[in-house]
């Protein structure tokens, strides 16, 4: 058996008793926050859902590119205070990046709409990334707040 087989082994089984022992001691206090525990300790085994909301004022519409190194998600073309939205499972052996590109007026902005850190997953909220364009940048919501995280740039790249 190769050392990278018996490492995957290892790492599997590890985050099973590591599940077991969180079920088991959460079950006991029917702690409301268990499955939160769960999806920090284990990001991959939930489904994400990625939201990319117009948010923009004056009925303006939002040019939306998302895509990852293996799906482009297409081009859509967001009327006011509609979403685009998607959902997927991170690779199992990490590295999921989704990308977006927004455009609006002459406007546009390009960031990493998921990528795999703690930070971000806290961000997410563990599982729903709402992503909103107004007028002066692209929010990501937080918790009920919504945090200005890239602003946007002058002309539109294509």
């Amino acid at each position: 058996m190769s050392y990278f087989c018996k490492n995957v082994i290892f790492f599997i089984l590890v985050q099973a008793i590591a599940i077991t022992l969180l079920i088991h001691s959460s079950s006991c206090e029917f702690n409301k926050g268990h499955h939160d525990d769960i999806n920090k300790l284990s990001p991959w085994l939930i489904t994400w859902h990625l939201h990319v909301v117009n948010g923009l004022s004056n009925g303006r519409i939002l040019l939306v590119h998302c895509k990852s190194k293996d799906d482009d998600l297409g081009i859509h073309n967001l009327t006011a205070d509609t979403e685009f939205t998607w959902k997927f499972k991170p690779n199992f052996f990490g590295g999921t990046l989704f990308w977006c590109y927004m455009a609006h007026s002459n406007f546009h902005a390009a960031f990493d709409a998921f990528r795999e850190n703690d930070d971000f997953f806290q961000e997410c909220n563990y599982g729903d990334c709402i992503w909103t364009a107004k007028d002066d940048g692209i929010y990501l919501r937080n918790g009920k707040l919504d945090k200005l995280t890239y602003g946007w740039e002058q002309g539109r790249l294509w």
